[in-house]
């Protein structure tokens, strides 16, 4: 233990100069690459931002809508109902919108226009994080690319100088593919990890507001019998 501490006590820290020729040691290719990987960086960084902003239940499930409308339905106030939800822009005022557009054509007609507006929203609201997955995988590739890269140049110097090559004609190489591969997973780590917080986020909230959904039209379903769906007609009997 006394040794290791010892040996940890050697080691200088590096340089702010070291580390800059560390990030500069592959060349344009290597720079290149830094740069794809920094790019996916601030971008992952702003999604989840974004994200952050806009998958909150104040957004998507704002506070007291469902009571509201549930209430002006009970009295039989559809116009009322409908305001409070033109009023409360989110995604359970969409379902609940839904609901209401087509209430003529019975309980189950707004069951079905709900359970598709549900899947419509879901589907959005996952294509919005979707973009965090993406980059989580391709920062890794890109790393990858500059870890193979590198492993050219290091193999390269070797076969110029007919296996004469020593260590400062690796290090080139070597730190490419090194700085590359840490790089594209310093990306990659945060961005999965924020897409797996997103995504059960935006499940919990869809879920949520369906529930909600399904509680402010309830008086609905007493009010309103079952009806033939759109597009149908009933044809009349034969005599």
């Amino acid at each position: 233990m006394g040794c290791s501490l010892a040996l940890l006590a050697q080691i200088e820290p590096i340089s702010s100069s070291a580390l800059g020729e560390i990030l500069f040691a592959g060349g344009w290719v290597g720079v290149s690459i830094l740069g794809v990987l920094f790019a996916l960086s601030m971008t992952a960084a702003y999604l989840v931002f974004d994200h952050a902003i806009v998958l909150r239940r104040a957004v998507i499930v704002p506070r007291g809508l469902a009571e509201a409308v549930h209430k002006e339905l009970i009295r039989g106030k559809l116009a009322e109902a409908e305001n409070h939800c033109l009023e409360t822009p989110s995604l359970l005022s969409t379902l609940l919108l839904s609901g209401l557009e087509d209430r003529k054509f019975g309980w189950e007609a707004i069951e079905k226009s709900v359970e598709d507006s549900v899947a419509r929203q879901a589907s959005r609201l996952f294509r919005r994080i979707e973009y965090l997955s993406l980059i989580g995988n391709i920062a890794p590739m890109v790393g990858l690319l500059g870890t193979v890269t590198g492993m050219i140049f290091a193999f390269r110097a070797v076969a110029t100088t007919q296996g004469g090559a020593g260590a400062a004609d690796l290090a080139e190489g070597i730190y490419q593919a090194l700085v590359t591969t840490v790089a594209g997973l310093i990306v990659a780590i945060p961005a999965l990890g924020a897409f797996a917080v997103f995504r059960n986020r935006v499940e919990s909230l869809v879920a949520e507001a369906t529930e909600e959904a399904d509680r402010a039209l309830s008086p609905l379903r007493r009010s309103q019998p079952s009806r033939p769906e759109r597009g149908r007609q009933s044809t009349p009997p034969r005599a």
